[in-house]
């Protein structure tokens, strides 16, 4: 019996550069591509990276300041 060929995975995540307003950098932040609205793509991926940075505040303690841009990673 021949073996099955796996089938490739779609990408399912953009990556995105965040750099906060204290000069802070993160590089390829995650964000799911059915997140991402088509029609009001910066809010939805700001939306999306700034709900990520409260669960992660809220584990650790440390907040981070606010977001002054986002660019896609290269």
């Amino acid at each position: 019996m021949a073996r099955q060929k796996k089938q490739p995975v779609e990408n399912a995540f953009a990556l995105f550069d965040v750099i906060y307003q204290d000069g802070a950098r993160t590089s390829n932040r995650k964000v799911p591509t059915t997140d991402i609205d088509q029609f009001d793509r910066e809010n939805s991926i700001r939306a999306f990276i700034e709900a990520q940075d409260r669960k992660i505040a809220e584990m650790s303690g440390n907040p981070r300041g606010p977001i002054k841009s986002i660019t896609p990673s290269a």
